[in-house]
């Protein structure tokens, strides 16, 4: 029955995705020339993420703390990375942000062709020149007022434990004094195991940590940032852990 209703919610989802694509671009189209941070086009394209967590029977996400407003300043997001589905469940959040992704992502049918209407960043791993051009994308947005979202691990951790954290999102903040806000994120890593497209139970907690502020930092001052965001969203993790537990991966909901 997994196996069923997981082809099921895979077959709706792209549907989704080809007809949300026209609205995200009619959204740019009447509202990009003016909405410099393309906030509008942004949560638009953000907002059809929720409705595929919605369409999925066996995800639920709740956010815990502070939700940014969307007047605030431009903010560099940082978060765990444990799954595949953090990009759809972490981008179902209520407020818009422009992500840096693989560049793979962008070559996805559709999805990519929003992305980058959304103003999302995409990066090849392993080029320089890759990673010099995504950064300078990432401080034009800043400039125009958006706030960005970074996996500061680079890539997804295969076990419990947090991967090392690179320093492009901290630098990028202390270049632009634009604070960094730690995301705590517990309960994805069961809601795609690697190496199968069935959907596991996944009651995602993502818990808004308190703003670091970067004002008057420089960069003798990136590895201490880099450290003290890494150690809060650590601790962070490990209270989501006490509070909700890891959910049962067994039983499939009922219809």
């Amino acid at each position: 029955m997994r196996a069923v209703a997981s082809f099921l919610v895979w077959v709706a989802w792209q549907i989704l995705v080809i007809l949300w694509t026209p609205v995200v671009g009619l959204a740019l189209l009447l509202t990009g020339w003016w909405d410099r941070p393309r906030w509008i086009a942004g949560r638009v394209f953000r907002f059809g993420a929720r409705i595929l967590v919605a369409l999925n029977p066996f995800w639920s996400v709740q956010t815990v703390g502070h939700v940014p407003e969307r007047d605030s300043h431009p903010f560099v997001a940082v978060a765990n990375h444990e799954s595949l589905a953090d990009i759809i469940l972490i981008g179902s959040l209520p407020w818009d942000m422009k992500w840096l992704s693989k560049a793979s992502i962008f070559r996805v049918p559709f999805l990519g062709q929003m992305m980058r209407m959304a103003g999302d960043v995409g990066v090849e791993r392993g080029s320089a020149r890759s990673r010099g051009a995504s950064y300078a994308a990432l401080l034009s947005w800043i400039g125009r007022g958006a706030s960005i979202m970074i996996f500061p691990e680079g890539t997804r951790s295969r076990t419990n434990e947090m991967l090392p954290f690179r320093n492009g999102a901290f630098r990028l903040a202390i270049e632009t004094g634009a604070p960094i806000l730690p995301l705590a994120v517990h309960g994805t890593r069961t809601a795609i195991r690697k190496g199968s497209m069935k959907f596991g139970n996944a009651d995602v907690v993502v818990r808004v940590l308190e703003p670091v502020p970067t004002t008057d930092l420089g960069p003798e001052d990136l590895d201490e940032l880099r450290m003290t965001v890494r150690r809060n969203i650590e601790d962070a993790r490990a209270a989501l852990e006490r509070d909700y537990g890891t959910r049962s991966d067994v039983v499939v909901p009922s219809a």
